[in-house]
């Protein structure tokens, strides 16, 4: 059914959820697959266009874009994009949803209902706290928090991928051994994909990858210290590269505008793509 406006129904949109979380899902249950992260619509397009399978939205990569640091965005604004970004493409999007905006496990829970409603096909949840001093939540509560959004996904029927992250290694405590006890918890708790962002070695890749097998395990490359064959190799089911992109294309554009602004010349705006490519690449849209 299509509206009288030319968009999508109810029941055409709910259709093209439910398939395009059915694909997400197949995507983990074999191989190894990139998804890699835009930090907005046109950003989105762009990737889906040069055949990325999947996309997942970055927490960084659009607090950047609104002139904030990571982690500085409510609740409502997160939901926002990630409709806007599920909507913008055909392939599935996997949402950063950071904590769950709530530290309670029903707030994680209530968040998650709201979030299944956007279109996303995968969503994450991090136990770290934002706190120096306590960096990652009690083991007990960051299961319980895991539980609640999967609670939350199950009863919305939405079929949506939960993925569940352990963040010592980027908040200062890279304990291998805690890692792998919390994700192989959170693997328990009802998480389908399992993430600790900051493992960069292959014997620590090689433990997460065991640890939980045969659930599926996400690794972040930020940097170039590996390739997609090499993780495929260790039995990594999914890549993503967090504000990596994003960070790219800052560079670029950081690069070109010290060098108007020190030396009063433009040679890096001869590095630019083409006006043509990029306005061709989002056709009449």
């Amino acid at each position: 059914m299509t509206t009288s406006s030319g968009s999508p129904g109810t029941d055409e949109r709910a259709a093209a959820w439910a398939d395009r979380r059915r694909v997400f899902r197949e995507l983990h249950a074999a191989g190894c697959f990139v998804i890699p992260n835009p930090w907005d619509v046109g950003s989105a397009r762009l990737l889906a266009g040069l055949g990325f399978r999947a996309l997942a939205t970055t927490s960084s990569g659009f607090a950047w874009s609104l002139g904030r640091p990571d982690n500085h965005v409510s609740l409502e604004e997160a939901l926002a994009h990630m409709s806007a970004v599920a909507r913008a493409v055909d392939v599935p999007v996997s949402a950063d949803f950071e904590g769950g905006f709530a530290v309670d496990p029903a707030g994680v829970a209530a968040n998650v209902a709201a979030a299944t409603g956007t279109g996303i096909a995968g969503i994450s949840i991090e136990d770290s706290t934002g706190d120096e001093g306590q960096p990652l939540f009690e083991l007990a509560l960051a299961v319980e928090r895991v539980r609640a959004a999967r609670r939350a996904i199950d009863e919305t029927g939405s079929g949506v991928v939960l993925t569940a992250r352990s963040e010592g290694f980027i908040v200062g405590q890279p304990d291998l051994r805690e890692t792998l006890r919390r994700l192989a918890a959170y693997a328990e708790a009802g998480a389908d994909c399992l993430y600790a962002p900051g493992i960069r070695t292959q014997d620590e890749i090689s433990a997460v990858v065991g640890s939980v097998a045969p659930r599926p395990v996400n690794v972040l490359v930020g940097g170039d210290f590996t390739t997609v064959a090499e993780l495929s190799a260790l039995g990594v089911r999914r890549i993503s590269l967090g504000g990596a992109l994003a960070r790219t294309a800052w560079a670029g554009f950081l690069d070109a505008a010290r060098e108007i602004a020190d030396r009063g010349t433009f040679a890096g705006l001869g590095r630019a793509v083409p006006f043509s490519e990029i306005n061709g690449s989002f056709g009449s849209a």
